[in-house]
């Protein structure tokens, strides 16, 4: 459960980029309802706020397409049929770490390529302290105090491995990245298999 303040100051500072991993519930097909903020009023969802949860952190490697930040927490949330954020509810749906919260190590960097992500970071390796930074100062904001960091995929596991202290977290998982080609059924199997569910 996070407070009031919390979650303003997320909205506030960090709601082009951040998100927390609550959905609607799917319609009659899996990409259903992904987009729908709405989650996100505290009118029309009163719990909302004791279903977030600031102790475990979600972390992708950087945005694969671009994002306008019309409204916050979009990030996560994507519409677009290409999207593979809906194996995101289906596997966690349910679990303990369903309400964390979301976000990317590299930020405002659009590249659908996680080597070309690594590419550009290799020829300005300042962007990785820069956002590595970035990413320390959210944490604190969010006061997350050594959180349980859930990382999608072998790169951002790795950035983070290589760049934060291990006195930061209480304990780093590499995830399957959510873009793997395998069904929602098999994605829900493998993350329960990483996370001893």
């Amino acid at each position: 459960m996070i407070t009031l303040e919390i979650f303003d100051r997320i909205s506030l500072n960090y709601g082009d980029v951040g998100s927390w991993a609550i959905w609607e519930d799917p319609g009659l097909k899996p990409k259903s309802n992904m987009g729908h903020l709405n989650i996100f009023d505290l009118e029309k969802n009163p719990s909302l706020l004791s279903t977030l949860k600031n102790n475990v952190i979600m972390v992708g490697l950087n945005f694969s397409r671009p994002l306008i930040p019309t409204e916050p927490f979009k990030n996560f949330h994507d519409l677009s049929p290409r999207a593979n954020d809906f194996k995101i509810r289906y596997a966690f749906r349910g679990t303990e770490f369903y309400g964390a919260y979301m976000t990317d190590v590299i930020k405002n960097l659009e590249m659908v390529d996680s080597g070309d992500v690594k590419k550009h970071l290799k020829s300005n390796p300042h962007l990785i302290e820069q956002n590595i930074s970035f990413f320390r100062e959210e944490l604190k904001d969010l006061e997350a105090i050594k959180p349980l960091i859930l990382a999608f995929g072998v790169d951002a596991y790795n950035m983070l491995a290589n760049h934060l202290r291990g006195d930061e977290y209480s304990r780093l998982i590499r995830l399957t990245h959510y873009s793997h080609q395998i069904s929602k059924e098999k994605y829900k199997e493998e993350i329960s298999a990483q996370l001893g569910l």
